[in-house]
């Protein structure tokens, strides 16, 4: 119930691709409509963060990518060496007139947990770490509120680890990563570690899932 309480009061907080690979840089999402809005996420497998994002009410568009990283179009078996400093994560577009970045945060903290070092679940390395790269002040001071109220109400017995960077480069993953849990529902993954972040977000957050 403690949980379900912080959900609904953070969620107000935010109401007010290789060419191979596509780069999108912050001069790229400021030529973006003034309805539109992007944030970038990693919290374990984009797989799970992807099919999550997809279902919720607002949400345009979720890609997985890399980002965080020092080397230019990064390969995922580059990344999965851990070797490249990028974390796995969704690129998420939203219409502000549907959702907000209060919503989206209190998916996020939901949907994996913030409080493991470079590992979610089985998934271990830091391009499994748990981060939010923001693209201005108000994604920064949302997303550090929210860690700070999760703290205070001890939703999570442990201490928060989530990273909290400025956005620099996005690079979507290679095609056959886009739109994964979709196409492949019956991989073992998706049936048991998908699946249940799916199932988890369509329990919690009926009344904003599409």
């Amino acid at each position: 119930m403690k949980k379900l309480l912080f959900l609904l009061s953070i969620a107000l907080l935010g109401s007010c691709s290789a060419q191979t690979k596509k780069e999108t840089t912050k001069a790229e999402h400021n030529m973006g409509t003034q309805e539109l809005d992007t944030i970038t996420l990693g919290g374990g497998c984009y797989w799970c963060m992807e099919a999550v994002f997809q279902r919720m009410k607002g949400v345009v568009s979720s890609e997985s990518g890399f980002s965080g990283g020092f080397i230019k179009n990064p390969a995922y078996r580059e990344v999965c060496n851990g070797t490249t400093g990028h974390a796995e994560v969704v690129q998420i577009v939203f219409d502000k007139k549907e959702t907000s970045l209060g919503k989206i945060l209190a998916v996020y903290f939901t949907i994996h947990d913030p409080t493991t070092l470079n590992k979610q679940g089985a998934d271990e390395g830091t391009q499994y770490r748990s981060v939010v790269f923001f693209r201005n002040e108000n994604q920064k001071e949302a997303t550090l509120n929210a860690i700070k109220k999760l703290t205070e109400e001890k939703v999570y017995t442990d201490p928060i680890v989530t990273e909290v960077s400025p956005f620099e480069v996005f690079y979507k993953a290679e095609e056959y990563h886009q739109n994964y849990y979709n196409q492949n529902k019956q991989q073992p993954y998706c049936q048991y570690v998908v699946k249940s972040k799916v199932d988890k977000f369509e329990k919690l957050f009926s009344d904003i899932k599409k």
